[in-house]
């Protein structure tokens, strides 16, 4: 760690790796995240540390338990429905607006991040895809022109991140991705908004295959170590 490091950005560091590990699998959902083990994992005292898990647990990535270790949260089956839910009205309008307000630089800077994940998703780099997918919603978000919706998405952007890492169908999320860049393109806010509800049909089945295949793989293991 460099000596002109302020405890900010040192924080932030931190934060931002353990959010990444989070989201990219590194750490799975019911995990231990020990402050002292954490700090000794990142070469830092334990104060960033605390720090960060706050953070983390107010973006809805880590539950806190006072007086010992936090966790990656597990997230049930009622806190996926909720997301959905939210992501049901936030997502429609988001492309809507987004292919009625959008600009020409910000136009570009979606269709190079909808082709870099078609490139990613094509040599078969999952986090890779997983990111630029994700970057790819958080564009469209500023793309809305909406100062109250790009609040919202600040609020959900790391548990959308989260979910949106558990796809494990890369060619579907990039063909849909190219679909709704087109219809934004072409101004059609109808065809947008529409696109992006069956997106989210998408996505809701990709979750649930991911989950399945996790469990499918947990069951084997266990029955390996019982065999």
């Amino acid at each position: 760690m460099g000596t002109d490091e302020t405890p900010r950005s040192e924080t932030a560091r931190v934060t931002e790796a353990l959010r990444n590990e989070i989201i990219d699998g590194d750490r799975m959902p019911g995990d231990k995240l020990v402050e002292r083990n954490l700090a000794t994992e990142l070469g830092v005292s334990r104060v960033p540390i605390r720090e960060a898990l706050k953070k983390l647990a107010a973006e809805g990535l880590v539950t806190n338990r006072p007086n010992t270790w936090s966790t990656v949260r597990v997230f049930s089956p009622s806190d996926i429905a909720d997301l959905n839910e939210v992501r049901t009205v936030f997502d429609v309008l988001s492309f809507e607006l987004a292919a009625q307000r959008h600009n020409r630089e910000g136009l570009a800077r979606l269709e190079a991040t909808m082709r870099k994940g078609q490139e990613l998703s094509e040599a078969g780099d999952v986090v890779g895809a997983h990111r630029c997918a994700a970057e790819f919603h958080a564009i469209v978000t500023e793309l809305s022109g909406n100062e109250l919706l790009a609040e919202i998405g600040a609020l959900l952007d790391s548990r959308m991140r989260w979910q949106l890492s558990r796809h494990d169908d890369l060619g579907v999320v990039a063909t849909e991705h190219a679909e709704l860049y087109e219809a934004i393109a072409r101004r059609d806010q109808a065809r947008a908004g529409a696109l992006a509800a069956h997106h989210l049909g998408t996505s809701r089945e990709q979750h649930d295959k991911h989950s399945k295949r996790l469990a499918r793989t947990a069951d084997d293991a266990d029955q390996a170590e019982e065999g």
